[in-house]
């Protein structure tokens, strides 16, 4: 009989413990922003060339995206994606658009590496990135995460596990849409016209 209400109190516990964490859970940035939470905002961060203000590119269509040069799959691909979003507009309409690119990995991105990195891409692509502090200020600003994980025996010392979301951000500095990174460069492009 005590064996049975041990495992009858374990049963409540655990079925307490998954209701706090079902109602706890992170919510999908696109259901935050459905339900009215203001997302984004402006950031400063560390650039090749000196400070990387969002506020300096009022006027133009921003594409802001969360990860790390040395990122085997996810940041490549979503970069790739976005240059051939732009590709699809017209010369003129890529004047209006700018890719940002922060790296949660200040310990091996310098701000010259990101440089590099971004441009790679597409020559309206810069890359930034800044101290610990700021970097998880910005990502709680746009409902983003990331966490190092340890790679035991690789070279590489650590990993970072991080969301995938590519922000479009108006010409007023406003987020505007969280696209997530299975997003076609069609898509993509026809997002960013709306916003011209």
């Amino acid at each position: 009989m005590k064996a049975l209400r041990n495992l009858l109190l374990l049963t409540v516990f655990m079925l307490v413990g998954v209701a706090i964490a079902f109602y706890f859970r992170p919510q999908p940035v696109e259901q935050r922003i459905a339900l009215g939470e203001q997302l984004g905002g402006d950031f400063t961060l560390q650039a090749e060339n000196g400070p990387l203000r969002l506020e300096d590119y009022r006027g133009k269509v921003v594409l802001f995206f969360i990860g790390y040069a040395s990122c085997p799959d996810i940041c490549p691909t979503a970069l790739a994606v976005a240059s051939q979003g732009l590709k699809r507009l017209s010369q003129t309409e890529q004047q209006e658009v700018a890719g940002i690119f922060m790296s949660v990995d200040p310990k091996r991105d310098s701000p010259e590496k990101l440089a590099k990195y971004a441009g790679f891409f597409h020559p309206n692509f810069t890359g930034g990135t800044a101290d610990r502090e700021t970097i998880d200020k910005v990502v709680k600003q746009y409902g983003a995460f990331y966490r190092m994980v340890d790679l035991d025996g690789s070279a590489m010392g650590y990993a970072v596990d991080h969301s995938s979301r590519l922000y479009v951000i108006n010409k007023e500095g406003k987020l505007a849409k969280a696209l997530a990174h299975a997003t076609n460069p069609d898509a993509l492009a026809a997002e960013i016209r709306n916003l011209l």
